[in-house]
């Protein structure tokens, strides 16, 4: 094989293990971002349907207080009120039933149907109290007791999905912590393949030359021309011995022509 193509292919080796090195740590910090937005992108939602139900259930409170607590209101509900109680609902569950189809943590189901069974019992009694019916005693001990519960019940919703996001993230700092010492591995395997090539091209080409201008040396020792050769070089000792040697075969050729034509 030419000097020439061992070049060109470990050359082109070397360009080839550092393109791999490029796409597989582009590839992996691009795998561990995404796995990691999607593993924590249900929990967050999760987070954000629960503080949309609490907040959907003190507006309803705030409706069904007004008329619970205030003597003016006589029992009756006034537009407003049953404006902000409707959009409340309807906030409310619909952030229920999307939560519904976001379970992904242990237990996360129990909750749900106790918030589901909760919310129908406070709801029952916020109609209640809309109407008119109960007053103070029904907000008091029943309604209250009503609301706090389902709080509690929201709120352990959200816990679980916070713990559940410190949780993952931790284990993605893990994997990114592994990631990054495979990369580094690879990369030190790299560097490696680097340093062996730099090393051994220089010194193989290095003394391939030296061989050549030593046996170069010894040719033009038995031609009697060593003494004109000017420089250690090996490449130029090659390249001045080519051309005494050219200028002695040329010098004999012409004697021999001269000879010829006497």
């Amino acid at each position: 094989m030419k000097l020439k193509k061992k070049m060109s292919l470990g050359l082109g080796f070397l360009f080839f293990m550092i393109f791999v090195l490029v796409i597989f740590s582009a590839y992996q910090i691009g795998r561990l971002s995404q796995d990691a937005a999607n593993i924590l992108k249900d929990n967050y939602d999760s987070l954000a349907f629960s503080r949309n139900m609490t907040s959907a259930l003190e507006d309803m409170r705030t409706a069904v207080g007004n008329i619970a607590l205030n003597p003016a209101a006589a029992g009756k509900a006034s537009d407003y009120q049953v404006k902000l109680f409707e959009a409340a609902r309807t906030e409310f569950e619909s952030n229920l039933n999307s939560e519904r189809r976001n379970i992904t943590e242990i237990h996360e189901r129990e909750y749900v149907n106790s918030v589901e069974q909760g919310y129908g019992l406070y709801a029952a009694l916020c109609l209640r109290i809309l109407k008119g019916e109960g007053g103070r005693p029904l907000y008091f001990d029943e309604y209250l007791p009503a609301f706090e519960g389902l709080r509690r019940t929201i709120s352990s919703i959200t816990d679980l999905n916070m713990q559940a996001v410190e949780r993952k993230s931790l284990a993605a700092k893990r994997d990114s912590e592994r990631i990054i010492r495979l990369m580094a591995g690879v990369g030190v395997f790299g560097v490696i393949l680097a340093f062996g090539y730099f090393w051994y091209f220089p010194f193989y080409v290095s003394n391939s030359i030296a061989y050549l201008a030593d046996r170069m040396r010894a040719l033009l020792n038995k031609s009697g021309l060593r003494a004109e050769i000017k420089t250690d070089d090996e490449a130029f000792v090659i390249l001045q011995g080519i051309n005494l040697l050219e200028n002695m075969l040329e010098g004999k050729d012409k004697a021999a022509g001269t000879g010829a034509a006497g």
